[in-house]
C-alpha cells in the first residue's frame, strides 16, 4: 500500500514547456520512500517513465534527464531506492521483495494519476531506464511486472554474482569500493553484510554468497524478460564488463523481444558516458515503444564508440561510432593470431604483493578511451607473469569482442588463479598499452590443470595497427581482485593459437567533413585566406630558436597576462629577468604578486598575453617540445599508496612512454635521499617523505630545469632542511632549480638568486647577497663580548639609530641613521671597542619586507 503527501514545484526554460514537480514521500511495507513525479505541456494522457538511480546516489541525480523526458511528452516518476537519499530501510541489492516491489508500487501509483496512459484497467504504458544499479532495477523489473513495456538498463549487470566473483575470483577492490559507497556494511540488509564479511574475510567467495547475489539478479528472470530493451554497456568497466552485456542480449533476444546494444566509450572507470547522445537514443527508444512512433529513429542493432584522434582546437579527444545491422556477439569473424612461447613459469608470490596494476576504478577510463592514442598504464612485476607474443602484424586488425586462447596451466599446489590479459605491442617492442585497462580473472582447478583450458579473455575494441604485436599476458596477481597468499609456482603453456574476434560487418562512421567540402564555391576563398592567415598567425606565434641563448637555461622577456575577463588588470605585467645554469633561484612575492601565474605560463599550462618565455632558446608554449628539459613540482603529486616509493615513479614513468633508460631513476633517487623508503609502501610514509619522493618524481629524466613550487609546505624544521639539502645537490650538478617559496629563511639559505616580484611586477632580482647586503644595518663582530654600558654609549652616538648585541657571539648590530660606516669605525675605535670586523647585515624577511613596501623595513 502506497500512500503519502507532497508538494508541487514548476521550473521553465528556453528549451520549452514549464515542468511541474511533485515531491511525494510514499510508504511501502512502513519504508518511506522519497520519489518526484515530472510532468509538463497539455493535460491529456500520456506514456510514464521510471529512472532509477546509480548505487550510492538518488533521485536528484537524475532530474535532469527526467525533466528532459518531461518536456518530451512523458510522465517521469523518479525515486531514491532503499537505503539511499532520503529513503528508508536497508540496501536489499534490488530483492525482488524489497526494491523491485517498490518499482512495482510505484507503476500501481502510476495507473491511478489521470495524466497517465494506460492500456488497461491498473495497466499504465511505462519504461523504466536507469544507470548500474537503477539500470538492474529496471531488468528485474520487467521480469517481475508484465505491466513494463520497454527499458532501456545502463553500465548495468545481468548476473552480480558472476560481476563480483568472475570465475570464482573474488573482485576484492570494486567490492569494497561498493559496499563503501552504500554507506558501509551496516547499510545492508543483514544478509548481505555477513555475505560480504565472510567473502573478504577469506578472500574467496563461497556457494552461498554466489546463490544469494545471483537470487537478486536480473538473470535469475532471464526467461520472463519479454520487452524491447536498449542495452547500454561501457568500454571503461572493469566493474561490469561488456561481457554482461552480452549475456543479457542473447537472453533477451531469445525471448523474442528487439533488443539493441551500445557499446560507450566510458563507464564505472570512468571516461565519457556520452549522456547526451545516450539520453537522446533512450528517448527515442521510448518514443518508438511507448508513444508507439513508428518514424522514430532507434538506431542501429549495435553501436560502438570509438576514439579517432585530438581536437586540435580544445584538446577534446575526438570520437566516432561504428555500427551494424545486427549485434554481432563476442566472438564473430574469429581470425587465428599465431603466438611464439613455449612453458613458462612464473610464481605468486607470498601474500600475493606486490599486485600486477590494470584497471584503477575512477582512473582507468581516462586512459582506456585514450588507448587507440598509445596511452595507457598498467604493470606486470617481472617474475609473476607469463608473456607470449605475436609476430608483427603484416596489416592492421581491428578486434571487436572476446579475444580466447587455450593454455595448458599447472600449479606447484591447488588451484591456480591467473589474471589474462592482451597488450597492443608498438613496433620498438618497449612501449605497449592495455586496450580499455581490462583483465580477466581465471580460477583453475587441480582437476583442470595438464590439460587444455579455454580461456576468454576481455571484450574490447581495439584496432592493433600494422607492425605492432599482440602480446598474451597471465599474470599471478592483480590489484582489483584477491589472490592466494601462499607463494607457490605456475607453468603455463600455449596449446593453440589466441582466437580474436573481428565484427567483419561493424561499418565506422566517416569523418564529418568540414563545411566548406560541400560548401559554396565562394567559400573556397574564404577558406585560404583563412589558412593563409593561420600560417601567418602560427609563424609570428611561434618564434624561431634563438641560439644565442640557447644554453641558458630560462629567459623572461617583457611578460604579460591580464586577469581573466579584464581589459586592463594584470596578473604579471612587463616582467623580465634571465636564469643562468647552475642557479637556485628563489622567486618570491606576497600573496597575489604574479608568481603561480608566471610559473602556470613557464610550464606551458597557460599562453602569456604579451612577451615570451624562451627555455634553453626555445619558445615556451603548451606542448613546446622543450618542456621535456623542464621538471615540476606543483601542488603535491598523487601517489597509489598500496605501492612502494620505487613502485610509483617506475608507474608514472612508463605512464610518459619514454624508454626506461631515459629515467636516470638512480641518479634522481640518490639526490632526492629516500634511502630504503623506497621499498615501503606509500601509506607509510611521512609527509615529508612524500614530499621527497614527489620531487624525485620531479627529477626523473634528470631535467635541466626544476621548478618547485612550495615544496616545504605542510614540513616540519628537520624535513625542511633536508629538503634544501635535496635542491642545493640537484643543482650542484650545473642544472638550475626554480623555487616559489614563503619561507624567507630557507630562501636565504638555500638560493643563489632571487627575483622579487610585487602585483605582477619585477622589483628586483640579484644574487641573494647583493639584495640582503644593500641596507643600513652593519654587523660589528668583536674580540669579546662588549659590556651593556659600552653598547649604550655606541647607541647614544650621533647618526646612529639603535645598537644591540648579537645572539650568536661576540658582537653587535648597528643600525645607522646618517652615520656612515667609516664614521662609526672612528667612533669605535675611540671607544676602545675590540674590532674584528665592520660590514653590512640584513635578513633577507628585512630585505623582502623593504622591496615590497617601497621603504624600510
Amino acid at each position: 500500500m502506497l500512500a503519502g503527501a507532497g508538494t508541487w514545484n514548476a521550473a521553465a526554460d528556453d528549451s520549452g514547456p514549464a515542468v511541474h514537480r511533485q515531491d511525494r514521500m510514499m510508504e511501502a511495507d512502513g519504508v518511506s520512500i522519497d520519489t518526484s513525479y515530472f510532468t509538463a505541456g497539455s493535460t491529456g494522457r500520456r506514456p510514464a517513465v521510471l529512472i532509477g538511480h546509480g548505487f550510492g546516489g538518488s533521485k536528484d541525480d537524475v532530474r535532469a534527464q527526467a525533466e528532459q523526458l518531461a518536456r518530451s511528452g512523458y510522465a517521469v516518476l523518479t525515486w531514491s531506492a532503499r537505503g539511499f537519499g532520503k529513503s528508508g530501510g536497508n540496501i536489499g541489492l534490488n530483492a525482488p521483495d524489497r526494491e523491485v516491489a517498490d518499482v512495482s508500487r510505484l507503476i500501481d501509483w502510476l495507473a491511478d494519476r489521470p495524466e497517465v496512459e494506460l492500456d488497461a484497467k491498473g495497466d499504465p504504458r511505462v519504461g523504466i531506464t536507469g544507470a548500474s544499479y537503477g539500470g538492474a532495477v529496471s531488468l528485474l523489473a520487467a521480469g517481475h511486472d508484465k505491466r513494463v513495456d520497454a527499458i532501456a538498463p545502463q553500465i548495468t549487470y545481468w548476473n552480480l554474482a558472476d560481476a563480483l566473483f568472475p570465475d570464482g575470483v573474488f573482485k576484492q577492490l570494486w567490492a569494497g569500493i561498493f559496499v563503501t559507497t552504500g554507506g558501509g556494511c551496516q547499510k545492508f540488509e543483514k544478509r548481505l553484510c555477513e555475505m560480504y564479511e565472510r567473502v573478504a574475510v577469506s578472500g574467496m567467495p563461497d556457494a552461498a554468497a554466489r546463490a544469494l547475489l545471483t537470487e537478486r539478479s536480473p538473470s535469475a528472470v532471464a526467461d520472463r524478460i519479454e520487452v524491447p530493451a536498449l542495452i547500454v554497456q561501457g568500454q571503461s568497466d572493469s566493474l561490469f564488463p561488456l561481457g554482461q552485456a552480452d549475456a543479457m542480449a542473447k537472453a533477451i533476444s531469445g525471448n523474442g523481444a528487439r533488443v539493441a546494444v551500445d557499446w560507450i566509450a566510458g563507464g564505472h572507470d570512468g571516461g565519457d558516458l556520452e549522456a547526451d547522445r545516450v539520453h537522446r537514443r533512450i528517448g527515442s527508444w521510448f518514443d518508438r515503444y511507448l508513444k508507439d512512433d513508428k518514424g522514430a529513429d532507434t538506431g542501429p542493432a549495435f553501436r560502438v564508440t570509438r576514439t579517432g584522434g585530438i581536437d586540435s582546437t580544445d584538446g577534446a579527444t575526438l570520437v566516432r561510432g561504428a555500427s551494424s545491422d545486427t549485434y554481432p556477439g563476442l566472438s564473430n569473424g574469429t581470425q587465428s593470431v599465431a603466438l611464439a612461447g613455449r612453458t613458462k613459469a612464473f610464481r605468486n608470490p607470498a601474500g600475493a604483493g606486490p599486485p600486477a596494476i590494470s584497471a584503477v576504478p575512477g582512473i582507468g577510463g581516462g586512459l582506456a578511451q585514450l588507448s587507440s592514442l598509445g596511452v595507457g598504464l598498467s604493470i606486470d612485476f617481472p617474475g609473476q607473469y607469463a608473456r607470449f607474443d605475436s609476430a608483427p602484424l603484416d596489416a592492421a586488425l581491428s578486434v571487436t569482442g572476446s579475444p580466447a586462447v587455450q593454455v595448458d596451466v599447472k600449479a606447484g599446489h591447488g588451484n591456480a588463479v591467473l589474471f589474462g590479459k592482451v597488450y597492443d605491442v608498438f613496433p620498438d617492442g618497449k612501449q605497449q598499452l592495455l586496450p580499455s585497462q581490462l583483465v580477466a580473472p581465471f580460477r583453475i582447478t587441480p582437476d583442470r590443470q595438464g590439460k587444455p583450458v579455454r580461456l576468454t579473455l576481455p571484450a574490447i575494441d581495439h584496432r592493433f595497427d600494422a607492425g605492432h604485436r599482440l602480446r598474451l599476458v597471465l599474470a599471478a596477481t592483480d590489484l582489483g581482485y584477491a589472490s592466494p597468499a601462499e607463494p607457490t609456482t605456475y607453468t603455463v603453456t600455449p596449446a593453440g593459437p589466441l582466437s580474436v574476434p573481428t565484427a567483419p560487418a561493424l561499418k565506422t562512421a566517416p569523418a564529418t567533413l568540414p563545411w566548406w567540402t560541400w560548401g559554396l564555391p565562394a567559400a573556397a576563398v574564404v577558406v585560404i585566406a583563412a589558412l593563409l592567415l593561420l600560417t601567418a598567425r602560427r609563424r609570428t606565434a611561434t618564434p624561431a630558436p634563438d641560439p644565442a641563448s640557447a644554453d641558458v637555461p630560462l629567459q623572461i622577456t617583457g611578460l604579460a597576462k591580464k586577469y581573466a575577463k579584464s581589459a586592463d588588470r594584470y596578473a604579471v605585467k612587463d616582467l623580465s629577468f634571465r636564469v643562468e645554469k647552475g642557479q637556485v633561484l628563489g622567486l618570491l612575492g606576497p600573496n597575489g604578486a604574479g608568481k603561480t601565474t608566471t610559473l602556470r605560463m613557464l610550464m606551458g599550462l597557460i599562453t602569456p598575453d604579451d612577451g615570451e618565455i624562451r627555455v634553453f632558446g626555445q619558445a615556451i608554449r603548451p606542448g613546446a617540445p622543450v618542456l621535456s628539459r623542464v621538471g615540476s613540482f606543483v601542488e603535491g603529486a598523487g601517489f597509489l599508496p598500496h605501492l612502494s616509493g620505487r613502485a610509483n615513479l617506475e608507474l608514472y614513468w612508463q605512464a610518459t612512454g619514454r624508454p626506461a633508460e631515459d629515467a636516470h631513476m638512480e641518479e634522481a633517487l640518490e639526490i632526492a635521499g629516500l634511502g630504503d623508503a623506497l621499498a615501503r609502501a606509500v601509506r607509510t610514509y611521512s609527509q615529508g617523505m612524500r614530499q621527497r619522493l614527489a620531487i624525485a618524481q620531479a627529477m626523473l629524466g634528470m631535467p635541466d630545469l626544476l621548478i618547485l613550487d612550495e615544496p616545504t609546505n605542510g614540513l616540519d624544521p628537520p624535513q625542511i632542511r633536508e629538503m634544501r639539502d635535496v635542491m642545493i645537490r640537484y643543482a650542484a650538478g650545473g642544472r638550475t632549480v626554480i623555487v616559489s617559496s614563503h619561507l624567507l629563511s630557507e630562501v636565504e639559505q638555500s638560493c643563489t638568486h632571487l627575483v622579487v616580484m610585487d602585483r605582477g611586477r619585477l622589483v628586483q632580482a640579484g644574487p641573494v647577497a647583493e639584495i640582503t647586503g644593500s641596507g643600513d644595518m652593519l654587523l660589528v663582530t668583536t674580540a669579546q663580548e662588549v659590556p651593556e654600558p659600552l653598547v649604550e654609549k655606541i647607541a647614544a652616538l650621533a647618526g646612529i639609530g639603535s645598537a644591540v648585541r648579537t645572539d650568536d657571539g661576540p658582537g653587535l648590530l648597528v643600525r645607522l641613521d646618517g652615520a656612515t660606516a667609516s664614521g662609526l669605525i672612528t667612533e669605535l675605535v675611540r671607544l676602545d671597542v675590540p674590532l674584528t670586523g665592520v660590514g653590512p647585515h640584513r635578513r633577507l624577511e628585512d630585505a623582502f619586507l623593504t622591496l615590497i613596501s617601497g621603504g624600510s623595513a
